[in-house]
């Protein structure tokens, strides 16, 4: 059994770590002064050929199908420079893959090249004031008229929306069915009856939108795959990326954990740096045995998606839960390390660590979401 990545995949860790060194980190102070869209990471990705892992080859993409592995190589990198440019890869292919996964010839030839340069961001609008974990409640509508579908309905929560070229949204076109009655659209975000009503402020710097539609008229050429199957695309989208989630919060941690021993190594208490007190060190082994274990998870369930297993939501599900649950304890004892300059504000970064850390254990799938997909593996496996 081989636990090391191949050389290619090599390859793309380092260059995206030197990427990041480079093109991210010197713009980390002026993004979380300005507290705006960084729609500066976005080109400076698209220039790297980063979106490109999001798309398969045919559209411009690197490999000839959308891998995993390689997303969460490189969002683990980004995740270390910032939080908005390892959510950008996420967003991005959230936006992209029901696309791969059920859009047409033509609405693959639109938009996917496009996605992959980064001369377009793309939305995923699943969430709505009353479905968060509990999708087949949604409350948004599409309902047949003529050629077109005619949309009603609330969505929050949904990055990128506010600067999106379109969103795929997850909408009712039979409401009197659950999770069955789901199907895709693509909707541009010019479209008449399409609003974004509210900029979300949360923890960390990103963009996050609630969305009306009143009547918003969509070609019906715009369904994606068949009426009634949109959960399945939904789902089988977010088993391409919630590993990538816990890729996203191994990056925060390492961050953290790197950030901890290099302040422990020169902060001198009792006469000696406090990396040589055994409280300090039982801390640190503590975090990067976590660290790597989550990682191991992470590359379990991206390699699980990547050859066609059957178990692959179970694995990612270990995957996001236990690394992102894990990347909030390491952070926490970072800053604990750090004592009061923890928790200071611009002079150091553990303080946008902590912000940052929170929101990967709710978004594509809550800790509790994860934890009961994981139990209900090994119950259905025990009915069978």
């Amino acid at each position: 059994m081989d636990f090391e990545l191949s050389l290619e995949e090599k390859k793309l860790q380092e260059e995206t770590r030197q990427f990041v060194d480079r093109e991210i980190r010197p713009l980390v102070a002026e993004i979380e002064k300005k507290k705006s869209y960084p729609i500066e990471i976005v080109k400076r990705m698209g220039r790297q050929g980063i979106y490109r892992l999001l798309v398969p080859q045919e559209y411009g993409g690197v490999y000839e199908t959308v891998r995993s592995l390689p997303i969460c190589v490189a969002r683990e990198e980004l995740g270390r420079g910032h939080n908005f440019a390892g959510a950008s890869i996420a967003t991005q292919g959230l936006g992209s893959y029901p696309l791969v996964l059920a859009g047409s010839s033509e609405i693959r030839k639109r938009y996917l090249p496009r996605v992959a340069s980064g001369e377009i961001i793309p939305a995923f609008a699943l969430t709505e004031p009353e479905a968060g974990s509990d999708a087949g409640s949604l409350q948004t509508k599409a309902l047949r008229e003529g050629d077109h579908y005619r949309i009603n309905g609330i969505k929050c929560f949904i990055s990128n929306a506010g600067i999106a070229q379109y969103i795929v949204l997850f909408a009712k076109t039979n409401p009197s069915l659950r999770t069955k009655g789901i199907s895709a659209i693509l909707v541009e975000t010019g479209t008449p009856g399409y609003e974004v009503t509210r900029q979300m402020e949360i923890l960390a710097i990103d963009v996050v939108n609630e969305l009306q539609f009143k009547d918003c008229l969509v070609p019906r050429a715009n369904l994606l795959g068949e009426e009634g199957k949109g959960f399945t695309v939904a789902m089988q989208t977010l088993d391409l990326l919630r590993c990538s989630v816990g890729a996203h919060a191994v990056g925060i941690a390492q961050e953290a954990f790197d950030l901890a021993l290099a302040y422990a190594k020169k902060r001198v208490q009792f006469g000696k740096p406090i990396a040589q007190h055994q409280a300090i060190q039982l801390k640190l082994a503590s975090m990067i045995v976590e660290i790597n274990c989550a990682r191991l998870l992470v590359y379990q369930a991206a390699l699980a998606k990547d050859t066609g297993q059957p178990d692959v939501t179970f694995k990612s599900s270990m995957a996001k839960y236990y690394a992102t649950e894990m990347a909030q304890r390491v952070v926490d004892q970072a800053v604990q390390i750090h004592g009061g300059y923890g928790v200071l504000v611009d002079d150091f970064p553990l303080e946008r660590l902590y912000r940052e850390v929170r929101a990967p254990r709710i978004y594509e799938g809550t800790s509790e979401i994860q934890q009961l997909i994981i139990a209900n593996h090994f119950v259905r496996e025990k009915k069978n």
